[in-house]
């Protein structure tokens, strides 16, 4: 692994050797990426999880933006344990954890309710990835995924590459191939609070969050989706103007019953598939910090943190209910089940392809 590029000094406050351990015969460790203009990105290649985001406010000050952990044994044993990691190999919810693939069932190991969630308990997320730090400002992560892993079929070749580019951008590319038809959602479950992480970090109610997207995929009381596709019209679902996340979190909607707040599939304004284009921005008015998001994916899952129960992360900081907004750039869920959605299957003569850009800037 290469260390040439770590910087004791980071503004994280994050040491190496809190993350160096050696998992079933692989190393895990602690990356740093900084761009010219001095904010810094703070990566372990255990789950790829981001740890931190270090950013400017309106007056110049570092916080960190992101909910993570400061040493390898607290990713590993977070209550929350998608925290800030590589998702895979489906993200979000597969019914019962069943589906058909090429005149085949499969079932998939069942960690949320009666339901598969982001690849099961042992997905990408709790995985060693090899690591190499191919520049200052850019890591790039691999990871087999062998046939059969928590019961999806063929071997999947992942490659994920983060970049912290000089326009204050986190670039995630995604490429995979497989050697057997399979399915593939990936995502990054980045959860982010502009205001900066704090005991206790504030909640995300006051932040002003746009979604391009006229239709969203509602849900069921388990959270699997019911098939439609449903305007955000006249709902508390509408984001397609500004609004503040607590403007409406209450409502007496039976969707935010269901979810204890957002936690739901935005279907994407696009002109054609797989076109990188504006997804949704966040500015927290505070701070002054903003957050605009790019995908070439056809959904954004908004995501509330609405479960977080206030246990402890980075340097001492407490997470509560509602202290962080996901927007996980992805497939809708439970996609194989739904033939009318976009399709998640990647065949051997293909190659899945994902950019997701995570923009950071200070309103004006």
């Amino acid at each position: 692994m290469n260390h040439t590029y770590y910087n004791e000094n980071n503004l994280c406050g994050l040491k190496k050797s809190d993350f160096q351990k050696n998992i079933n015969g692989k190393s895990t460790d602690l990356f740093i990426l900084a761009n010219d203009n001095g904010a810094e990105i703070a990566v372990t290649n255990y789950g790829g999880a981001i740890l931190a985001i270090m950013m400017p406010d309106k007056n110049g000050n570092y916080a960190n933006v992101i909910q993570g952990h400061d040493t390898i044994e607290n990713v590993i044993n977070s209550p929350e344990p998608f925290l800030s990691t590589l998702i895979g190999r489906y993200g979000n919810r597969i019914a019962k954890g069943k589906f058909q693939l090429a005149g085949k069932e499969y079932t998939l190991t069942i960690n949320n309710g009666p339901n598969s969630l982001h690849g099961g308990p042992t997905g990408f997320h709790a995985r060693v990835w090899d690591a190499e730090q191919t520049s200052k400002q850019s890591i790039t992560l691999r990871y087999l995924s062998e046939d059969g892993e928590e019961g999806f079929p063929g071997n999947l070749n992942v490659t994920v590459v983060y970049t912290l580019t000089n326009q204050n951008e986190l670039v995630i590319t995604y490429a995979a191939n497989t050697d057997k038809t399979t399915l593939v959602n990936l995502t990054h479950h980045a959860f982010f609070n502009l205001a900066g992480i704090a005991n206790p970090t504030p909640t995300v109610e006051n932040n002003i969050v746009t979604i391009n997207a006229d239709f969203y995929t509602p849900v069921d009381e388990v959270s699997i989706p019911t098939g439609e596709i449903a305007t955000v019209e006249n709902t508390p679902m509408d984001f397609r103007t500004p609004h503040t996340i607590g403007s409406r979190i209450n409502d007496a909607f039976e969707q935010l019953k269901f979810g204890t707040g957002y936690d739901h599939c935005y279907v994407l304004n696009k002109r054609e598939a797989g076109s990188l284009t504006f997804a949704a921005e966040c500015i927290e008015p505070e701070s002054g910090r903003t957050l605009e998001v790019y995908t070439t994916e056809p959904g954004v899952q908004l995501y509330t943190a609405n479960w977080h129960n206030g246990f402890t992360g980075w340097h001492g900081a407490t997470f509560p209910a509602r202290s962080a907004i996901c927007f996980e750039a992805q497939h809708f869920p439970d996609t194989p089940n739904k033939g009318h959605f976009p399709s998640a299957v990647l065949t051997p003569e293909n190659t899945y392809h994902q950019t997701t850009v995570y923009k950071f800037g200070i309103k004006k």
